[in-house]
């Protein structure tokens, strides 16, 4: 064999490599692949070792798996003229990927622009106090409109959902105030409602006691009992057993004078004169 033959031979054994390489396409598990003859879609390649005429066929593969898609933060005035800065994050996938490839040029480009146009529509239909307590009604919104959207694209979306709202500092100052007047007015209110329940138990009791006057005593000694639990050089005596004492002085006081009178009245009498017969 001469040189010439030689390398022709060398040269078609490349050609027939490179066909063959060409003509090999491994199509993985999660994905699809959309398969352009001369130009013409002629139908979806499913996973495994497909193989395709070189030059002749085009086979753009396409991922099936969900896509997290970060929503840059949006400056946003809401519905009561308070500006905020909203970030998201959307999640979609390919359900259709011939659509997917002939509907749009670059699916993941036009989601993201969309996904901002729509979030920056929905966050200003709302106040700032809805904002930031319905973030699940309005992430169901977004979801719901660009699902609408992306159908046409042979997209689905799957999930929406605010991740950070950014608020001015002035707004957070005054939100600080207004939570801790609330705790205030919950903490008065509380105080109010324990100050009236504690008055109608004491009348109650005060009733009971007046009932059984020897509870009052019961309960004073109680409270010697309490009191001398700590060492100290204090002494108490309960107001009945003053106003005992003094009771007890006062009859004391007047015994004695009845007594002083009974002795005064015999010698006023032995001195008076005996008027004669």
């Amino acid at each position: 064999m001469d040189v010439v033959s030689l390398t022709v031979l060398v040269i078609v054994i490349v050609v027939l490599l490179i066909a063959a390489r060409m003509s090999i396409r491994i199509v993985r598990q999660y994905e699809q692949g959309v398969l352009f003859r001369l130009g013409r879609v002629v139908g979806v390649r499913m996973p495994g070792l497909r193989l395709i005429i070189p030059v002749v066929d085009r086979l753009p593969l396409v991922s099936l798996r969900i896509v997290t898609m970060p929503i840059q933060s949006q400056g946003i005035i809401t519905q009561d003229n308070v500006s905020v800065d909203v970030s998201a994050v959307a999640y979609y996938r390919v359900v259709d990927a011939v659509k997917s490839v002939i509907a749009i040029e670059n699916v993941a480009a036009a989601i993201d622009q969309i996904a901002q146009t729509t979030l920056r529509k929905v966050v200003g239909q709302h106040t700032l106090d809805q904002t930031l307590s319905e973030t699940s009604r309005i992430n169901a919104d977004i979801r719901q409109i660009l699902d609408i959207l992306t159908t046409e694209w042979g997209v689905e979306v799957t999930l929406v959902e605010l991740k950070d709202i950014q608020l001015p500092e002035s707004m957070k100052r005054a939100m600080a105030r207004q939570a801790e007047a609330e705790r205030e007015k919950r903490a008065k209110i509380i105080a109010a409602e324990g100050e009236a329940i504690s008055a109608t138990a004491l009348g109650e009791a005060s009733d009971t006691m007046m009932a059984h006057p020897l509870a009052l005593q019961l309960r004073n000694l109680q409270s010697l009992v309490e009191i001398g639990v700590d060492k100290n050089t204090t002494v108490v005596f309960p107001a009945p057993l003053m106003s005992m004492i003094g009771e007890l002085s006062a009859f004391i006081a007047r015994e004695n004078q009845a007594a002083a009178a009974a002795a005064a009245a015999p010698a006023a009498d032995s001195k008076s004169p005996v008027k004669a017969a």
